[in-house]
């Protein structure tokens, strides 16, 4: 479908295409061929090169296709801010165009063929960027933007085009960024700021107003890629590059939709080796939203849940509003890495302190209690009759004085105490200047996080614009939900990458034994039986009930006797689903004559019914246990997921599940089931004994590796219920369905 709707191909297509010709796939990887080892068991990539898009920021040359001084004309505007550009970063500018002889007094050339040198940029002010592509390959032209709309985002029309281009692209050797871009790449960037830098990523360029002006506010910007329809560079490019630029401190995103899943994980993985937070407002929740995003740039914007996870797996820090987006991202990139993790609110005021410690501590804030010890060092600036355990209530009018700053480094100076919020709901001058100043020079001599917010809706007082504005090391917000939003996700961030470890190092790279038999098993464009189905769990070493298949009375009770009473009986048919709803279902059977009526009951049904039947099973009945549902379904950007969840008759209902895209290891199995709102029933729950969640983890890694050997020939599965038993007695997969692609 993204192939022909959108212009691009999804990894599946690729990897179909070279299948297609009778060759293996191997894709190229970020300006390198892909060699055996960097694919994974699916053929999909598990090494991406960062591209040098040095000379794309900062070019010593640029070419300007279509250049011009005209009154009037929307080129000559464009024209004149690439060149204000090219002067701040020590650019020559060529202006070309077929009939001018120059452009705001520059010699200007008819076409590509003419230009003196060669360039590293070239900008792409036609309506048509195709043609010019190719010239610019034989000119062996660096980099490219094409700002010409009416591709991918207007409809299957220009998605065709845009393939053209993307197609042309590929083939000239050149990185375009575009089409349907804009300048914001070429935008003035304040040289005059210090710390660490946000680099952003933006698909429309509106939607990064609000980060690239905080540089108003002292937070300093490096970068600016405005993707556009992607048909070339994309936002997975430009991750991997910022993750790499030792000035970015944290990368803000605003995603409309992927282009390739397994890009965009790669990209954001390296930046997980390296620490750099990545913080992302990705549309698409909603199926408006996903809708409009389409018609905006062209791109698929993927199942939520799935981009969700992937996001949740590589230290993806998810929010839904520009403003988050810009405070989580500017806190994240000037703030140094935390050792404790405690916060300590400190207020004026008894209200203030309880209203935000409720809303922190909701959002997991860790609020410790101060020690007795510490309490009274406090309480020697602050009356003994307030409350100092956290939050801090000084009362107010020891900020006004020289009590405040002791009071200021007593909270900082405690072992287990890593960030302090002073919320600051309005200003009190003189007393609120100098409680600003205080913790200004507090944040100065100190590696823990100091943060302010500052609640006044008119913003202009000198303690605000001045003074907290002018540190840079005060994280200084305007809402309290910000604020708790920022901190909780440099906590989370702290945490993620100090126990990373990346998949893909430890990613399946040649076929199990299990394959082989899986193959075997296999029915393409059919759903395999609950029998096959189990079969195939079988090969992979996930335990299913003692069972046979049979076709007669007499067959039935004989397996009965084998399998051990008491026993259960199901219809077993290769279209068959939702047994128990139609009565296929027999439970707990103690007899042969109970079988034997159960068989003949199930076949007259399924008769009835018109199910056809390959047989009966008569299955061994397990112990009760914990009912969970795990699966594989395949997502069309990133590939087979794997989803683990609350089980039975009323999953559906429930809709209680956690998904995630392999490549995974334990770590990640267990933090899914941690997602889970019924966690605590596997924890033992009403005098149940706890379950045996070390097997439920492992059938979870077991799927996984099934999943990826059997990427391009297992659509779907579905194991419902998986018994998980009391710890130590294992996980059985009660029932399973298989449809093979």
């Amino acid at each position: 479908m993204l192939g022909s709707t959108h212009g691009t191909l999804t990894t599946d297509s690729r990897r179909a295409r070279v299948i297609a010709c009778g060759e293996q796939p191997a894709p190229a990887v970020h300006g390198r061929p892909a060699a055996t080892d960097d694919l994974d068991v699916s053929g999909r990539p598990l090494y991406a090169g960062v591209p040098d898009l040095d000379r794309f920021f900062r070019p010593e040359s640029v070419a300007v296709i279509g250049a011009s001084d005209a009154e009037g004309r929307p080129n000559t505007g464009i024209t004149r801010q690439l060149l204000s550009w090219a002067e701040r970063v020590g650019a020559r500018l060529h202006p070309v165009h077929p009939t001018r002889q120059s452009v705001f007094g520059i010699s200007c050339v008819p076409s590509v063929a003419d230009l003196p040198e060669q360039v590293d940029l070239a900008v792409l002010l036609v309506s048509d960027p195709l043609p010019v592509v190719e010239e610019l390959a034989e000119a062996k032209v660096k980099f490219a933007v094409a700002f010409a709309s009416g591709f991918a985002e207007t409809g299957a029309e220009g998605a065709a085009a845009q393939a053209r281009l993307a197609a042309a692209v590929e083939r000239s050797g050149l990185r375009l960024l575009g089409p349907n871009t804009n300048l914001n790449a070429f935008e003035r960037f304040r040289d005059d700021l210090d710390g660490p830098a946000i680099a952003l990523i933006t698909q429309s360029g509106h939607q990064g107003r609000p980060v690239f002006t905080m540089q108003e506010l002292g937070v300093r910007l490096s970068h600016w890629a405005p993707t556009g329809n992607e048909a070339d560079l994309e936002t997975a490019d430009f991750i991997s590059y910022f993750a790499e630029q030792p000035e970015v401190g944290a990368i803000a995103c605003y995603v409309e939709g992927l282009k390739d899943g397994r890009a965009f994980m790669l990209a954001a993985d390296r930046a997980a080796r390296r620490g750099v937070p990545v913080v992302a407002v990705k549309v698409g929740r909603t199926e408006t939203g996903a809708r409009t995003a389409a018609s905006h740039t062209g791109k698929l914007t993927g199942a939520d849940a799935v981009v969700d996870a992937a996001m949740r797996q590589y230290g993806v820090i998810r929010v839904d509003g520009l403003d988050e987006l810009q405070d989580t991202a500017a806190l994240l990139a000037r703030a140094r890495p935390l050792s404790p993790d405690g916060v300590v609110v400190y207020s004026i005021s008894g209200g203030t302190g309880a209203h935000f410690s409720d809303l922190a501590t909701e959002a997991g804030l860790p609020l410790p209690r101060l020690s007795d010890a510490k309490q009274a060092e406090l309480h020697q600036w602050i009356p003994e009759y307030l409350d100092v355990a956290n939050p801090v209530d000084n009362g107010g009018h020891p900020v006004g004085d020289w009590r405040g700053r002791k009071i200021i480094d007593a909270i900082l100076d405690d072992p287990a105490v890593g960030v302090l919020i002073c919320p600051i709901t309005g200003p009190f001058p003189p007393m609120s200047d100098q409680l600003a100043q205080d913790l200004v020079d507090a944040a100065e001599q100190t590696d823990k996080l100091v943060c302010v917010v500052w609640g006044s809706p008119v913003g202009t007082e000198s303690a605000y614009r001045d003074t907290l504005l002018g540190s840079s090391r005060v994280a200084t917000f305007r809402t309290f939900a910000n604020c708790i939003t920022a901190v909780r996700a440099h906590l989370d961030h702290a945490r993620f990458t100090a126990s990373y470890r990346s998949p893909f190092d430890e990613a399946p790279r040649t076929h199990s034994p299990s394959y082989r038999k899986a193959q075997a098993l296999m029915r393409p464009g059919q759903q395999l039986s609950e029998h096959a189905a189990k079969q195939l769990l079988r090969a992979y070493g996930i335990r299913v009930p003692r069972e046979q298949l049979v076709t007669s009375a007499a067959a039935a009770v004989r397996a009965a006797g084998l399998v051990g009473y008491p026993v259960v009986m199901k219809a077993s048919g290769a279209q068959l689903a939702h047994k128990t709803e139609l009565g296929l279902v027999k439970v707990g059977l103690t007899s042969a004559s109970q079988v034997r009526d159960a068989y003949r009951e199930l076949t007259d049904i399924a008769r009835y019914e018109g199910v056809s039947l390959d047989g009966v099973l008569v299955c061994q009945m397990v112990d009760p246990g914990v009912e969970m549902v795990v699966g594989v379904t395949q997502d069309e950007l990133f590939g087979p997921t794997v989803t683990v969840g609350l089980g039975g008759v009323l999953v559906e209902v429930l809709r209680d599940t956690a998904v995630r895209v392999p490549p995974f290891g334990e770590e990640q199995a267990r933090a899914m089931l941690d997602e889970l709102r019924g966690r605590a029933l596997l924890d033992g729950v009403r005098g149940r004994p706890p379950s045996d969640l070390d097997a439920l983890v492992e059938v979870v890694l077991r799927v996984q590796r099934m999943a990826l050997e059997l990427d391009g020939e297992l659509a779907e599965l579905d194991i419902n219920p998986l018994m998980v038993l009391p710890r130590g007695q294992g996980a059985v997969a009660l029932d399973a369905m298989a449809v093979c692609r």
